[in-house]
């Protein structure tokens, strides 16, 4: 008895922190004929949050439903997957996945859990990282950003590559991929749905709230920006904050510019000679953007990447 009683103690002290619980829900909102979005909430990961902030979006075909970026955990992808339910009775058969970094796809594991044999697909690069050292890295941050809530999520690598250029069509829905070099992350792709004028852009552009690049460049984001307006969009799905206009991805493309430009002045001047001199004339620049989510912590993180890039630039 003695031996049972200690038994189911350690059972239950071995039991991840928060097996059970349940990201909270964020309503579907349609965005486009067909398409719609749960938009998380604003900032890092965290226990406030559950882990969750990113937008998992869903697309409804003719033959069922395609997923981009069900969030962070299995526990993200469970709640994508009744909230997808709420709308409509089709299966899930494709994920899409837009660049390498977890708080957008480990939800994976939420989603082939609820549907058996759906395709995953993501860039190259995205597949070559996870299967690398950025899965795990990914798993190990979630679970100590959230202080546990994310344990039990497993990496759910896609399985086959999509380019640059790529065209598919999926239930009947064309998707037109847009994969631009070391942008956000060397790992990206934006989907474009011409029927919609509809473009999903990742992390290449957010709003009201600041992309990481520690994995991208400044040159490459803006890139990426010139490309997505390339296309006659209408309505932008950023990897974070508010679905908007095109004149979301404008402003995306003004920060990135302003920073790296005012970075490179005071470089060439030769008088700010470090990314913390330079941080409150670049601040001054960029007044616009003082009431983005998480602004003081992130602006000096872009600043001392943007001056890597210029001084790498200089050899």
């Amino acid at each position: 008895m003695r031996g049972r009683l200690i038994f189911c103690l350690l059972y239950f002290i071995m039991l991840p922190l928060h097996a059970g619980e349940k990201v909270r829900a964020y309503p579907p909102v349609q965005v486009a004929d067909g398409v719609y979005v749960m938009h998380g909430p604003l900032g890092v990961p965290s226990v406030a949050n559950q882990g969750f902030m990113n937008n998992p979006a869903f697309i409804i075909t003719q033959t069922g439903v395609v997923v981009i970026d069900p969030g962070s955990s299995v526990q993200a992808g469970r709640m994508v997957v009744e909230q997808i339910r709420t709308v409509t009775e089709k299966p899930v058969t494709h994920v899409l996945n837009t660049h390498v970094h977890g708080d957008h796809w480990l939800g994976n594991h939420g989603i082939v859990e609820g549907y058996a044999g759906v395709q995953i697909l993501a860039h190259p690069a995205m597949i070559e990282e996870a299967l690398g050292s950025q899965a795990e890295r990914w798993l190990e941050y979630m679970v100590k950003a959230t202080e546990g809530f994310t344990q039990g999520t497993q990496a759910v690598i896609p399985t086959v590559p999509v380019g640059d250029d790529t065209v598919l069509t999926l239930g009947g829905v064309r998707m037109e991929i847009l994969a631009p070099p070391k942008a956000h992350s060397g790992t990206d792709m934006m989907i474009y749905l011409p029927s919609q004028r509809l473009l999903f852009t990742g992390d290449n552009v957010t709003s009201e709230r600041f992309g990481r690049l520690d994995d991208g460049t400044f040159k490459g984001g803006i890139a990426a920006c010139d490309r997505a307006l390339e296309r006659p969009v209408e309505v932008v799905v950023p990897g974070h904050g508010a679905t908007g206009g095109v004149g979301l991805i404008a402003v995306y493309r003004t920060y990135l510019r302003t920073l790296y430009d005012t970075v490179k002045v005071l470089y060439d001047e030769g008088t700010l000679d470090t990314p913390h001199a330079m941080k409150p004339r670049v601040v001054e620049a960029l007044s616009v953007y003082h009431d983005w989510v998480d602004f003081d912590e992130m602006v000096g993180r872009h600043i001392s990447a943007a001056f890597q890039q210029v001084e790498a630039s200089e050899f």
